[in-house]
């Protein structure tokens, strides 16, 4: 009976355990996601994540994405790079007042689906180069629902339970 050389048993048991811890991780970043997003009964609740941030998890045009919350951005914004992965085609040129100064881009539209019912087709995005891959929701749509931000805590009522 042949047995595996001891440094083949060796390196098995260490990248089993490599991918023990890998897909640990794995879960308690999906739990922690989970427990910052809540949706029942026509009402959203969204803790603040460890980054400081309101995340939305959500999709652009079937695209799953998570939305930064930006309650200081007038528009919902979204990479140049993302736009193109998408084959969204521009419907005309923006220039925006950023955090880092003026910057031009693309406006393009595109559905968008957010966990809890919310959706909004055909929303007018801004595509930006150099904005990260993670889009910002702005105002356009949060000022069409009824939220309060409260202790670490986006509570948005949808009005789906009424």
């Amino acid at each position: 009976m042949n047995e595996f050389p001891r440094t083949l048993k060796i390196a098995t048991v260490w990248l089993l355990l490599g991918v023990g811890v890998f897909l640990g991780i794995r879960s308690w970043e999906h739990n922690q996601q989970q427990s910052r997003f809540q949706a029942s009964g026509g009402v959203i609740e969204i803790r603040r994540g460890p980054d400081g941030h309101y995340h939305w998890p959500g999709s652009i045009n079937g695209l799953d994405v998570d939305f930064l919350i930006d309650t200081g951005a007038t528009g919902t914004a979204m990479s140049q790079a993302m736009a193109r992965e998408l084959g969204l085609q521009a419907v005309g040129r923006v220039q925006s007042n950023t955090a880092g100064g003026v910057v031009t881009g693309e406006v393009v539209r595109a559905d968008v689906v957010l966990q809890g019912g919310v959706r909004v087709e055909r929303l007018a995005i801004t595509a930006l180069a150099g904005l990260s891959d993670r889009p910002l929701l702005g105002m356009d749509v949060l000022g069409k629902l009824h939220w309060r931000q409260r202790d670490g805590l986006l509570t948005i009522d949808t009005g789906a339970g009424r």
